[in-house]
């Protein structure tokens, strides 16, 4: 479980083919300070077991069903992707509960400067959950409040310490990101489904 506030940046150092999948190496600073073999870190907001570590850097297995439902396949050598260590239990929860269950991939729209503030919009297309004005869903990992939403997608307004902080200062249009709709309203929607009271 985790909360969609992003620790830090990590730099990819590698994302190369290991055996029948794929291994990641990840450059940090913070989130390798009290890690564990085992540990689960939210990497663009996806739930990956840490396989080998260091003093700056973390090493993840990823399996190709990961890499091909993710935005996984778009990585190389020196981007930067988010990062979450897991949430632990006497911690405040800042942002939203987070399941690091990637739901699906969006489009970058829109990236721009309006005024004074940024503003990003996002397809969605198909990949479409349950989704609130002024509900909350993860980007990449990053627990984001929806300003805006239509059939064909979402936006949000970024302030100036997420676009610090986070890796959605790159984005460009056409890039695409990993989608988590809030899990509450997912089980909502799935009660519902289900013609439970």
């Amino acid at each position: 479980m985790f909360t969609g506030i992003v620790e830090e940046k990590g730099k990819v150092l590698e994302l190369a083919r290991a055996g029948e999948g794929w291994r990641m190496r990840v450059a940090v600073r913070l989130v390798a300070a009290d890690v564990t073999l085992g540990d689960s870190i939210a990497v663009n907001g996806c739930c990956l077991t840490v396989c080998a570590f260091d003093a700056d850097t973390l090493t993840f297995d990823v399996l190709e069903e990961t890499r091909r439902l993710t935005n996984f396949a778009d990585l190389r050598d020196g981007l930067h992707v988010n990062l979450e260590r897991s949430l632990r239990a006497d911690a405040r929860l800042g942002g939203h509960f987070v399941s690091g269950h990637i739901d699906g991939l969006g489009t970058v729209e829109v990236f721009e400067k309006r005024c004074a503030d940024h503003y990003l919009r996002i397809l969605t297309g198909a990949n479409r959950g349950p989704v609130v004005p002024k509900g909350s869903i993860a980007i990449d990992g990053v627990s984001l409040t929806v300003a805006e939403l239509d059939a064909n997608g979402i936006a949000v307004w970024l302030i100036p310490t997420t676009l610090e902080v986070t890796n959605l200062g790159e984005k460009r249009a056409g890039d695409r990101v990993n989608l988590e709709f809030d899990l509450l309203g997912k089980y909502v929607q799935q009660c519902l489904g289900k013609g439970a009271r």
